[in-house]
């Protein structure tokens, strides 16, 4: 969560590292989505690289199947709307945690590729204007700046007498 909360929702790095060493087992793969499904739940993220999580996430990975017809950031978009169904499907004990049973019945829509692209392009360029600093922030008071300008001639421009 640390990781999600200081470097957002696509992640290719970690604050804590962990030695080849300390690892049993597999890594998660590259292009993987998490989704935190105990107690901050539906907050997710795309690992672009291999990686390891805690018990508190759910790791979703693309099946060999499907990798040609999915666009990884599409389902990553995809997963702010399965962050809402997750907080509504929760069963509470010591900490609040989702049914995985419901979960793994989740319908996911496959759009053709296209589409998919179209929709990924449509929401990197809102999320790059409402989020970035360099891009977006600029753009907006330049906006603001033409807007305050129209509507100062607006006020300041009087009738000739």
């Amino acid at each position: 969560m640390e990781d999600l909360r200081l470097n957002g929702n696509v992640l290719s790095d970690a604050i804590q590292k962990v030695h080849p060493s300390g690892i049993k087992g597999k890594l998660f793969p590259a292009n993987s989505i998490i989704m935190a499904t105990t107690a901050t739940i539906g907050e997710h993220a795309l690992i672009t690289v291999e990686y390891l999580s805690n018990q508190r996430f759910t790791n979703f990975t693309v099946k060999d199947a499907f990798r040609e017809r999915l666009n990884i950031k599409f389902i990553y978009y995809y997963f702010f709307i399965l962050d809402q169904k997750a907080k509504q499907d929760i069963s509470t004990s010591s900490l609040p945690s989702v049914q995985m049973n419901k979960l793994k019945k989740w319908a996911f829509p496959i759009p053709p590729l296209t589409e998919q692209e179209r929709i990924v392009s449509v929401l990197d360029k809102f999320d790059t204007l409402t989020t970035s600093i360099t891009e977006g922030l600029p753009k907006e008071i330049a906006l603001r700046q033409q807007q305050y300008e129209y509507y100062r001639d607006q006020l300041l421009n009087f009738p000739k007498a």
